[in-house]
């Protein structure tokens, strides 16, 4: 396993805006990227990473909303995902993203959504997803589409967040 450099908004907007391609076959390779996002995500630390975020444009997240803990980690992989309902309901909640390092702001979604995905191995589920859940695949799914949690937000919010990564950026360097 490899951890991955993480694109971000500073330097690899054009790669985040791509929208990923659907996965043809779940097979080693494609376990061996996912195990790859997955010590990516936990090093970084985070609790979920789309493929694209590596500069992988497939249709790959990968999870875990126990942030990692080794005496609690729950790995979820899901290829293909697609969301077949949403609730009318929505949910508010502040969401970061690992590709635009350091920002946070509240963002509404559907509080609860149904999906379908292939495991890890490639098997067919469908699942129903509430609360960090379901905020967490929808904002991962988001990503295989090519749209960042910032552009949920105002122009003037989004375009704040992108000057701060950027500055952050120069100052890492």
């Amino acid at each position: 396993m490899t951890i991955r450099r993480i694109l971000t908004v500073d330097a690899d907007m054009a790669v985040l805006k791509q929208k990923s391609l659907p996965v043809p076959v779940v097979d080693n390779a494609l376990r061996a990227l996912m195990d790859d996002m997955l010590q990516t995500m936990y090093d970084a630390p985070g609790i979920g990473l789309a493929a694209i975020q590596l500069g992988e444009p497939v249709r790959v997240i990968v999870m875990d909303l126990e942030k990692g803990e080794e005496a609690t980690a729950a790995p979820r992989y899901f290829v293909n995902p697609e969301i077949l309902w949403a609730s009318d309901e929505l949910f508010v909640y502040e969401e970061g993203c690992l590709s635009v390092p350091e920002i946070f702001d509240e963002v509404e979604r559907p509080a609860r959504v149904r999906l379908r995905y292939l495991d890890y191995h490639g098997k067919k589920q469908e699942e129903d997803a509430e609360g960090l859940f379901a905020v967490c695949i929808q904002h991962e799914i988001d990503h295989l589409d090519g749209v960042l949690f910032i552009d949920h937000l105002s122009r003037l919010k989004r375009n704040r967040a992108v000057a701060k990564v950027k500055k952050l950026a120069k100052t890492d360097a």
